[in-house]
């Protein structure tokens, strides 16, 4: 196949030394997947057994329509079940009751701890095990933790789809999974790509629908689309599936090599293969080309967030000119990541988890000309001088594969344009007085 990419860099970050420091963090918690989750699997409804305080966060966060009753709800812990006055598995049991005869639309039904239930030590798991027995097999019950005490917002997403895969059935066949929660427009998009390439046994975890989920077994073959999935990617080694390694599916060379490695798995000739690709690759690279003008040569900070960072720093750095000064992510994943730290030139400090207040201090020293944080860092960042990115919303836009390369460049771009327009703005000559 036509290479248009560079060449790998001499030497990587997959063996640099990482920075890693237990401090104070600034994310999101994993509930926060409950708002893409719930968009995707369209019979899936997500009860979260918590406080007030996380009702409150998916109302806000979410922002559903006042129209579309959503998929997601809380069961509220209140006083007498935080002391110990009440048996909260019964009273559990009584909102699954009253939510189910509402909602027969339901099929999957997902417990979602929170730190309140996990404080209290409520067993979802022996609850949801409990319930599947009563609902079978009308509605499946499972349980994952959205508990933000030891975790990252993205790391939800990662926990609902492990919980998923002990129950899905067992097959035979030879078949690709692709892993990872994708708009479904961007979905189908690869869905197209992959039967161009003449790779039509296909299926997605998550499914659409329940009685679309995917089966696995020892002639299964799995490609993540995204990077924060390692719970994921343990859980199907475990059912004897077997990954297929490569760099994430973020900008041209990002989403070639990714589909490369798949069509090697699966002997698709190269002329095909060019083929087929050759077409988006074009329209990506100009897309791309379009929003770089204003990023080369740039530098980006990345404060830890979304487990994003590694593959994101690879295409800015190598598809859009920019310089990484550091490259910091909640979890680095080794394995997962290694294909896109090959492709990241040594030079940025790659740190893992978080001490915040030493991490601002690298980032008011460095001065990059665009820093990639979360909410809480971004307007304080903003009012110090700084450009910034909020990284949430890398996560809520879609991103994947070639017709969103330009898209995915212009989120960083954008900030960069804005700061230019306002200090032309700035510069104008006052008006004189009449």
């Amino acid at each position: 196949m036509t290479n248009h990419t560079p060449l790998p860099p001499a030497r990587g970050c997959r063996d640099v030394p990482i920075l890693k420091e237990r401090g104070q963090r600034e994310v999101f918690c994993g509930l926060t997947g409950i708002i893409w989750l719930h968009r995707k699997m369209q019979d899936a409804f997500f009860l979260v057994v918590g406080s007030r305080t996380c009702a409150h966060l998916l109302q806000s966060a979410a922002g559903v329509m006042i129209f579309a009753e959503p998929r997601f709800g809380t069961a509220i812990l209140e006083e007498k079940d935080l002391a110990g006055m009440a048996d909260a598995h019964e009273e559990l049991d009584r909102e699954v009751a009253h939510l189910l005869s509402r909602r027969p639309d339901i099929r999957q039904l997902f417990l979602v701890g929170s730190c309140p239930s996990e404080v209290i030590k409520l067993d979802l798991a022996r609850a949801a095990e409990r319930l599947s027995k009563v609902y079978a097999p009308h509605v499946r019950v499972l349980n994952y933790s959205g508990s933000g005490i030891e975790t990252t917002f993205t790391q939800g997403e990662d926990a609902c789809l492990a919980a998923m895969v002990p129950e899905l059935p067992a097959t035979e066949a030879r078949e690709l999974l692709l892993v990872g929660a994708l708009p479904d427009v961007v979905e189908d998009q690869a869905l197209s790509l992959l039967a161009g390439l003449g790779v039509d046994r296909v299926r997605c975890l998550p499914a659409r629908r329940a009685e679309d989920a995917p089966a696995v077994g020892p002639n299964t073959v799995f490609a993540l689309t995204q990077p924060f999935l390692g719970d994921t990617h343990a859980a199907l080694e475990h059912r004897g599936a077997r990954y297929i390694d490569a760099p994430f599916p973020f900008g041209e060379e990002g989403t070639t090599a990714w589909l490369g490695a798949i069509a090697q798995e699966f002997g698709v000739r190269p002329e095909r293969f060019e083929s087929v690709t050759a077409a988006p690759r074009a329209r990506a690279r100009k897309a791309i080309a379009a929003q770089a003008a204003d990023l080369n040569g740039k530098r980006v900070f990345f404060f830890p967030d979304s487990q994003l960072e590694v593959p994101l720093a690879r295409f800015l750095t190598r598809e859009c000119g920019m310089e990484a000064v550091e490259v910091g992510t909640p979890y680095l994943h080794r394995g997962i990541c290694a294909p896109d730290l090959d492709l990241l030139t040594e030079g940025p400090v790659i740190s893992e988890g978080q001490d915040v207040d030493l991490q601002l201090d690298r980032c008011r020293a460095a001065r990059p000309d665009l820093t990639v944080c979360g909410l809480g860092l971004a307007n304080p960042l903003e009012a110090e001088g700084l450009r910034t990115k909020w990284a949430i919303e890398l996560v809520f836009t879609p991103v994947h594969f070639y017709e969103q390369a330009g898209d995915l460049a212009g989120l960083f771009s954008r900030p960069l344009r804005r700061r230019a327009k306002l200090s032309g703005l700035e510069q104008l000559p006052e008006r004189a007085a009449p």
